[in-house]
This record gives structure tokens, sequence and C-alpha cells, in this order.
């Protein structure tokens, strides 16, 4: 099992997403503290380390936890929105110090729709420099994006743009709105439906697939990613029995996140007959803000799903 561990390390941003799960509070973990969670974090055996926030790199002394992390042999990973990144010398300081692998959170291509969600009108402008400077150093680069109502009309948009301009980028991870997270339940306008993404999701999925770059799904039950269903998140932590540590700074502290416990969502009466049915987690939310009249049971092979991800190396 590759289980990852993930430690926020600010509350502090510089964007104001409207669909922001950990907005601003002003905390910010202290270095020790920092230090000691990676220690625990390795005593505990996990594979990997994401930083995240919060905007990590707000953190006074991110460089010194990578290079802690680097040191106690836990790889680090970034997640971050690109606003500061791709500031001279910025981003050569934390690969410096050990980073060589970051995720890029990017909703749209769309100037206007990339400003208008994240609250910053030069949103995107920063990320083409963040993406420009990590191409430079030969860093890593995944993309994150939450799909929204805003950008489920132009997700394969999105990705061909991404690849055109940056064809080094290999995985994409996307997120349906959590609706349940903070700005998100007060801006609900962001709250797509399931059928407003499904074709534009697969777009997306076919054009990655098609140019041999890979993916993962979170949020998006399996009757709306079929032909994709081994890129589930969810599917695949239930099918593999993984888990994840995330520690937050607030009163959520530490949540362990195991596949019995946090991999299961709503499932109606119909789910009862999907051939799916004991691997998909099921609709996030269900019939408070996505409705399970949207769902569909599908007759597919499990046993085919089970032995791609088994077989799978992510």
């Amino acid at each position: 099992m590759a289980e990852i561990a993930y430690l926020q390390l600010t509350r502090v941003c510089n964007q104001t997403c409207r669909f922001c799960s950990n907005p601003e509070t002003g905390h910010t973990i202290p270095l020790r503290r920092a230090k000691d969670w990676i220690d625990r974090f390795h005593e505990r055996g996990y594979a990997g380390l994401i930083l995240t926030g919060g905007e990590p790199t707000l953190h006074p002394d991110l460089a010194r936890i990578i290079r802690h992390a680097r040191r106690r042999g836990i790889p680090p990973r970034m997640i971050t929105n690109g606003q500061r990144a791709g500031e001279p010398g910025f981003l050569e300081s934390l690969h410096e110090a050990g980073l060589d692998h970051m995720h890029v959170s990017v909703y749209s291509h769309r100037p206007r729709v990339q400003g208008f969600l994240t609250g910053k009108a030069d949103s995107l402008a920063c990320i083409t420099r963040t993406l420009d400077e990590a191409r430079r150093l030969g860093m890593r680069v995944d993309i994150n994006t939450v799909i929204s109502r805003y950008n489920a009309n132009h997700l394969s948009g999105l990705v061909r743009w991404i690849l055109k301009q940056w064809p080094g980028i290999h995985h994409f991870v996307w997120n349906n709105l959590d609706p349940m997270m903070n700005r998100a339940a007060k801006n609900t306008d962001t709250i797509p439906k399931l059928r407003d993404l499904e074709v534009e999701l697969f777009r997306a999925m076919s054009h990655l697939r098609a140019s041999d770059r890979t993916f993962r799904v979170e949020r998006v039950p399996l009757c709306f990613m079929t032909d994709f269903a081994e890129c589930s998140t969810e599917t695949r932590k239930i099918v593999k029995s993984e888990g994840r540590a995330i520690y937050f700074l607030d009163e959520k502290g530490i949540k362990v996140q195991d596949q019995k416990a946090f991999w299961s969502y709503g499932k109606a009466p119909r789910c009862s007959v999907c051939a799916l049915e004991p691997v998909c987690a099921g609709l996030y939310e269900m019939d408070r803000y996505y409705s399970s009249d949207e769902l569909c049971p599908v007759f597919v092979s499990r046993e085919e799903l089970v032995r791609r991800i088994v077989a799978s190396d992510g």
C-alpha cells in the first residue's frame, strides 16, 4: 500500500476561491510542530507527504520543512495555487531544498472564469509563470481541478490547453465540488449537477488516455465514469484498502481516513442492482446537493475492473 500523509502548513491564502474547503483562519503551523508531524508520519510508515493549506508557499519556513521531509526519507509534494511560485527564484529555492513534485490547482483556461472562481483577476497569468518555471527546473507537475458549475462545460478545453502549452505534464486530478465545505456552502451557485459535467469529463478523460496520460477523479459516482472506473480515487482506495492521514490546522486535528469509514457516500435503492456497487463509493451528499435521480446502475465486469486496479502502479 502506498499511503500518503497530508500536512496543512497554513490557513493563509492569496486567493479567495468561491468553493474553498479550507478558507483563511490566520493559523500557521510552527516549524517545530511541522517537523514533529513529519517525524510521526515517518514512524508510521507513510510513503509520501503532501504539503497543503491554505497556500503553503506563504509559510515562512517552507523550504526548511521540505528539507526536513527529505532528510526523514518522506518524499514531499506541494499543492499550490501557483500565484507565488512563479516569482523569480522562489520555486528554485524550494527545488534546491528537495521539492521536485507539485500539484498546481487550475480551474479554467479562460482568464475570466479562472479569475471569477479564485477572486484574483491575474490568477491564470501567475499560474502560467509557475508552470514555465517548473518546466525550466525539470520538476514534475500534476494538475488539480475542482469541477464546478462554471467550468463543467469546458473541462476538455482546459486539458487540451495545458498539454499544448506544457506537454511534459502527465497527470491530472479532478475533484467534483464538495458543497459541504465552507465557502462552497455559501456560494451554492458553484455546485454542478452530474449531467453538467458528464460529457466534458468524458471528453477530457478520453483525450488524456489517447495521449498516454494518467488521471484520477474524486466524488464522481462510477455510473458517470464507467469507461474509466479504475481511475476513481475512492474505488481505488476501496479495492486496495488504502487510507490517508491529514493534519488540519483547525478543530479537526488529525484525521485518518480508511476505506471503511471514509470512502462511502450515499446509495439509492437502484444502486443495489449495479454490478459495480461493492466498489463504488456512491453519491456524495446524496439528495442534499446531488440528486439520486441522476444515478443509473451499470452492468459491466466488476472482476475486470478490480484486475485493472490491482495491476496498475499507482
